[in-house]
């Protein structure tokens, strides 16, 4: 088995889905009480937050190819960003590691390929809507069209993240508010939404939108699953 290192803190509710997540697919895969071999570097949220709206992304880039760096010393033989946003500079983290980077989008495009769809709609941060590097993945690499919500809608979108879901805060109103939105995204022809920030999944679920929802947090987990699972070599029959 392989060991999974996780970049996470971002928020640390995320993550500890991601750590679930991954450790119950280990277990139903190998049965037994078998778990996960994996690594966590936590960072700290206040810190990172305040850098994305600061705009700092220079100083941003150089936190997580530290932490991936760490991850890399420690053992891991894969690394993950427990978050959407911070895949804006993912590129250069995979160029400052030499163990492979599983970049989220790629999780969620896979699937949603396989599943035989071509437009889909992207709920995230602002900074995930409103920047080319994860529309342009999907696009590029999957030949998805991706579309995102309007103006008004993003910023209630962003807001709910930040002033509530980071903090673990899951409120019925704004519940309602997200599925406005994915209505009207549904509206304008998406034939599924992507849940395009790891916290989305703590707010919505499935029976809260007409089409089909991605959650990346769960993509990005099982992905990191079968990775670690992979047989290379007969010896690693023998977990």
């Amino acid at each position: 088995m392989k060991t999974i290192g996780l970049v996470g803190g971002m928020s640390w509710e995320s993550s500890a889905h991601y750590y679930r997540i991954i450790n119950q697919a280990v277990q139903a895969r190998l049965g037994g009480v078998h778990s996960a071999r994996c690594l966590l570097y936590s960072l700290d949220f206040g810190d990172i937050a305040a850098k994305q709206h600061a705009g700092d992304w220079d100083a941003l880039t150089a936190d997580m190819i530290d932490a991936a760096q760490r991850l890399e010393q420690g053992g891991a033989d894969v690394v993950l960003i427990c978050t959407n946003t911070m895949h804006l500079m993912a590129d250069a983290v995979a160029a400052g590691i030499r163990v492979p980077l599983l970049h989220i989008a790629d999780a969620t495009g896979a699937r949603i390929r396989a599943d035989g769809l071509e437009k889909v709609a992207l709920i995230g941060t602002a900074f995930t809507m409103e920047q080319p590097f994860y529309t342009a993945r999907l696009a590029e690499r999957f030949g998805l069209e991706v579309i995102v919500p309007e103006a008004d809608d993003r910023r209630t979108v962003h807001a709910i993240i930040y002033d509530e879901l980071v903090k673990g805060v899951v409120n019925p109103a704004s519940r309602v508010a997200y599925r406005e939105v994915m209505a009207q995204l549904a509206a304008r022809g998406a034939q599924a939404i992507i849940l395009g920030c790891t916290e989305i999944m703590l707010l919505v679920e499935k029976g809260d939108a007409s089409v089909p929802l991605y959650d990346t947090t769960t993509l990005h987990a099982m992905a990191a699953v079968e990775m670690a699972l992979a047989v290379d070599s007969p010896k690693e029959l023998r977990l």
